[in-house]
């Protein structure tokens, strides 16, 4: 029998490994998600809250151990990794707070001689493949909208962290969820290539923009809907008029290397006013050197592993590329010899020019190139000068420049200064290559569910 066998980024000694699903598998769990479809899309929308409020109730007994293992298998520093874990939960809660709003049937035309209904019903099976680098809120993220709305799940994880996979799978099975309606597969992308051209009547994919067009072109295929969240190269924009105090720089800072810059929506070119641009270099550079590097389950670190020595490779050669090409390093620009891990110094590079690959393409790790501008023009032409379109930042006091510079950028989310645009209720999903769909809030439901009219007389 084939495994996977799962690595800790750390210092790459073997944590665990799991057995990977067969073609034999992944038939009979779709067959399963297709059996119990129809019993867990009639209950009641509250019924179907409460069976998913046991999963949330055991998942908050088991906290410290779920935030543990994604620690110690994706290099997440622990603090972080909580906070996955609680954030995951406080969706999941509110999502269930804002179901019966958005799924009770609405009236549109009510008179003397007819009466038409709007309803939301779940689209069936949905076949869900997700990443490694937020692994319970993706979860949640993904998948929980879909349950509560009705519809059934297989799911099938990275190989990456495999053994989250088997944490998640043991947290449904002792919940009173149904069984049959959230089954896990395990294994790489063929087991995922296998389940998509199975009989689902979804696809709910969040990657690679490589991946997600495959995805799409099954799914034009099969003429069944596909929610993708892809990878982002997402601008900070930070204006003259804003004073760089020791605050911002952190912010800054936060929003590039959390997570070691393994996040979609990180951001990844940060464009700055030229009479501020040495300031800005210059104080960050220094925030950075005082960051942790180090062991993922240490409280005080601020920097864990990348995923694996493959994701370690592509930053360096996008690093190194940059550096040919004539851009400099400020601080960082080379992996870090510690405990045969993972470990890529945060990066700060300046002088960069549109062609380099830190530029053009998504740097999925602890690495930031900064560039100046001139006018706002120049800023929002070089924000919008990427084929992602996921996030961006806007830092600056003035509202009315803040609106023109928002309405010209070409991305899912715009926030001004440290306003976060992360909340569910607000619709999550990216313009461009960053994919199709909306997660969150009515969106979330709407993107799960079929809209049926039903007109009667009175």
């Amino acid at each position: 029998m084939a495994k996977v066998i799962s690595l800790n980024p750390n210092d790459n000694s073997i944590l665990g490994q799991v057995v990977v699903s067969t073609k034999q598998d992944v038939i009979k769990a779709i067959n399963k998600a297709r059996k119990t479809f129809p019993n867990w899309a009639n209950m009641t929308l509250q019924e179907r809250c409460n069976r998913i409020q046991t999963f949330i109730d055991i998942s908050k007994t088991r906290l410290e151990e779920i935030a543990t293992l994604i620690a110690m298998e994706t290099g997440r520093p622990i603090a972080s990794s909580r906070a996955n874990v609680e954030g995951g939960i406080m969706y999941l809660e509110e999502y269930i707070k804002m179901a019966a709003n958005y799924l009770s049937p609405t009236t549109t035309i009510d008179n003397n001689r007819e009466l038409h209904k709007i309803y939301r019903e779940p689209k069936g099976v949905i076949a869900a493949i997700l990443p490694w680098n937020y692994p319970f809120m993706n979860v949640v993220w993904q998948c929980g909208q879909a349950l509560i709305a009705g519809n059934t799940i297989v799911y099938k994880n990275s190989e990456e962290d495999i053994l989250f996979s088997k944490l998640l799978e043991e947290l449904v099975s002792q919940s009173k969820i149904p069984t049959g309606v959230f089954d896990v597969l395990y294994g790489a992308g063929d087991v995922g290539n296998y389940m998509v051209h199975q009989n689902i009547d979804m696809i709910s994919f969040t990657g690679s923009a490589q991946i997600g067009k495959k995805l799409t072109q099954i799914a034009a295929e099969k003429f069944i809907p596909i929610v993708t969240e892809l990878g982002g190269s997402s601008p900070m924009i930070i204006f003259d008029d804003v004073k760089i105090t020791d605050d911002l720089i952190k912010f800054i800072a936060d929003r590039r290397f959390k997570n070691a810059g393994q996040a979609c929506d990180a951001v990844k070119r940060l464009i700055v006013h030229e009479k501020i641009f040495e300031e800005v270099s210059t104080k960050l550079t220094e925030h950075v050197r005082t960051l942790k590097l180090g062991n993922p389950l240490d409280e005080d670190t601020n920097i864990g592993p990348l995923i694996s020595k493959k994701q370690l490779k592509l930053i360096h050669d996008q690093v190194e590329d940059a550096v040919y090409k004539g851009a400099r390093v400020l601080i960082g620009g080379k992996a870090l010899q510690k405990n045969s891990g993972n470990f890529y110094l945060p990066t700060v590079i300046s002088n960069v020019k549109r062609h380099m690959r830190v530029w053009h393409e998504e740097t999925f790790g602890p690495v930031l190139p900064i560039v100046s501008f001139k006018t706002e023009k120049d800023a929002i032409d070089m924000a919008n000068d990427t084929e992602y379109g996921l996030t961006a930042h806007v830092i600056t006091n003035d509202e009315e420049l803040f609106g023109r510079v928002a309405s010209k950028i070409h991305a899912g989310s715009i926030t001004q200064n440290k306003i976060g645009f992360w909340n569910p209720s607000n619709p999550f999903g990216g313009y461009k290559m960053s994919g199709m769909g909306r997660i969150h809030g009515i969106f979330g439901f709407l993107e799960s569910t079929n809209t049926k009219v039903v007109s009667m007389q009175k």
